[in-house]
């Protein structure tokens, strides 16, 4: 699935732009020529160069000065030099920095060709990588959650099976993993659908105002209630009540909100009649509930009628196959917002992202690359654009290990380093390192094989 690759030739001489431009190469590239006295930056913007071409009759200092523009304009930018140096350490040196290839000359037009077409066939599997990326990402995109781990797409069918049929569900997490967005789609998916969803915040509710937040209260009630004013489960009626951080609820208040669960009845603040009210009850909760029943603060009895069915969802750092999926998601939401051009994020920036443990969970990181994408001047994210606490996380790692060249992940060696990541973490088991990765004992055995892994002591 070949397509059209724009080349650029910065040189000194247009006889190589002839060349080229009259070879079996120039089917599947488009040939330009400039100058290094013209703005060949704009050039490679308004043209939308792919690859460029160096040929310069300049010192190795220069031509890295050229190749440091380059990369720094467009890190995906593929950079082919031609020089009279056939010193190993100039080759080197220029690779290491970013350079694709390097031609000594005299040379061969036929072994220029060659690389041509080397960069032709990267670009082909790049577009095609991204290709797939977009329709995986869709398979694990559900009801706007994403998640590619054994652990959410458990939870996603979890949701599909129970959504039709409940009763009272618990959802349990550490903040900022996604309870809420959960009970959105518990929402969406049931019967009542097209119903309301309310929502109570029950941690930010004064202890004193929960009765009358949750019930209402009549005119009279209490100094200041000039009028009656309907509760959260009278604005509920024949829908969904989300009580969100139930744990935050005071045990005075609990005993009504019992009640009011097993008989479908309640009383406003300062009324002697009863209520009617049909809702379904959905609760969420970062708190231990267990160990609140065990200390007195939460009652066990309305622990059972809101527990029927438990959704528990893991902390992000439990989960790390996640959040390639979650970065990809939030720059490009991210970019449409804020309407910037945002391509990736660099090596050391992805490093980091995929070893920091992630506290706040999805919702820290969504807060960090929308942050980060502020404060980006480039088409790349990089460390400098993370927030201070996680370059700290960095500059750890950095005294702990080699340093790594600042670069890009190619998909290939994501993977790679995600692969090893995991056999370290479950000590080579490579029964749980597939299972985690959804792909086979044989397709994992093939993977190490490819990528040169070793696996010392390898359990089944």
């Amino acid at each position: 699935m070949s397509f059209n690759v724009n080349i650029l030739i910065i040189g000194d001489d247009p006889h190589l732009y002839d060349q080229l431009k009259n070879s079996y190469i120039s089917k599947s590239s488009n040939f330009s020529f400039c100058s290094p006295q013209e703005d060949f930056l704009s050039i490679i913007k308004n043209k939308k160069i792919h690859a460029v071409i160096l040929e310069l009759k300049r010192s190795k200092n220069e031509r890295m000065i050229f190749l440091k523009k380059l990369k720094q304009f467009d890190p995906l930018l593929d950079v082919i030099t031609i020089a009279e140096s056939t010193d190993s350490e100039d080759v080197m040196d220029f690779i290491n920095q970013g350079g694709t290839d390097y031609l000594t000359k005299p040379f061969k037009i036929n072994i220029l060709l060659l690389m041509i077409q080397k960069v032709i066939e990267k670009k082909d599997l790049r577009k095609e990588s991204f290709r797939l990326e977009k329709r995986l990402d869709k398979k694990y995109f559900y009801q706007g959650m994403i998640g590619k781990s054994p652990y959410m797409l458990d939870i996603f069918a979890h949701i599909d099976n129970i959504s039709k049929y409940f009763t009272g569900v618990l959802i349990t997490g550490e903040t900022g993993t996604g309870k809420e967005m959960v009970a959105r789609a518990l929402h969406k998916l049931s019967h009542l659908k097209n119903k309301k969803l309310v929502i109570c915040d029950c941690a930010s509710i004064p202890e004193h105002l929960f009765e009358s937040e949750l019930f209402g209260y009549i005119k009279g009630a209490f100094t200041g209630a000039d009028k009656d004013k309907n509760g959260l489960f009278d604005e509920a009626h024949g829908g969904i009540i989300l009580l969100d951080e139930i744990g935050e609820i005071p045990v005075t208040t609990q005993a009504k909100l019992l009640r009011a669960l097993e008989y479908s009845q309640f009383r406003p603040l300062g009324s002697s009649k009863s209520r009617i009210v049909e809702v379904k009850v959905l609760s969420t909760t970062n708190r231990n509930l267990r160990e609140g029943i065990k200390n007195g603060i939460f009652r066990e009895d309305l622990f059972h009628r809101l527990n029927k069915v438990e959704i528990h969802i893991p902390p992000l750092r439990e989960r790390p196959e996640d959040i390639p999926l979650l970065i990809r998601y939030f720059l490009t939401h991210y970019s449409h917002k804020l309407s910037k051009k945002i391509k990736g994020v660099s090596r050391q920036a992805q490093k980091l992202l995929l070893q920091y443990q992630w506290p706040g969970n999805v919702r820290e990181l969504e807060n960090v690359l929308e942050s980060a994408l502020i404060h980006s001047k480039k088409e790349f994210i990089d460390t400098a654009d993370l927030p201070q606490h996680l370059q700290k996380v960095l500059l750890k790692a950095k005294k702990a290990s080699l340093i790594f060249e600042e670069n890009l992940f190619t998909l290939e060696e994501l993977e790679k380093e995600y692969i090893a990541h995991l056999l370290k973490i479950n000590q080579n088991n490579l029964k749980k390192t597939a299972k985690i990765l959804n792909i086979s004992r044989t397709t994992l055995y093939n993977k190490l094989s490819k990528y040169n892994i070793r696996h010392s002591n390898p359990s089944p």
